[in-house]
């Protein structure tokens, strides 16, 4: 939490349904690093986000944080996380999958 930045240069809202979910992807007004936030309501659910908001030709690690498979916010798994880090570029998708009451965090650290 420490490392989140709270001075934003854009905002973009991803997808969304008012009181259901959103997707929110914000770019550090002091880099060139991106943060995509998610957060649901009491279903689960899987979606899919196109990083076309990113630089062309510019290559980018995903530091994603999800909740866990077993994951539920009525369980005492509510906590369950997954840590992943993958490469990405302008117009690759990833998948938001949301457990009940859950979210999503990634950074999005330019290379």
């Amino acid at each position: 939490i420490k490392d989140v930045p709270t001075d934003w240069s854009d905002t973009q809202v991803l997808n969304g349904e008012i009181g259901d979910y959103v997707t929110i992807a914000r770019k550090d007004r002091h880099s060139d690093d991106w943060y995509i936030g998610a957060v649901g309501d009491e279903q689960a659910r899987t979606m899919r986000v196109t990083l076309d908001f990113l630089d062309a030709g510019r290559r980018y690690t995903a530091q994603i944080y999800r909740d866990g498979p077993d994951a539920d916010y009525r369980t005492a798994r509510r906590h369950s996380i997954v840590i992943e880090t993958k490469r990405v570029k302008k117009g690759d998708t990833l998948p938001i999958v949301l457990a009940p009451g859950g979210g999503q965090a990634i950074r999005l650290a330019a290379q």
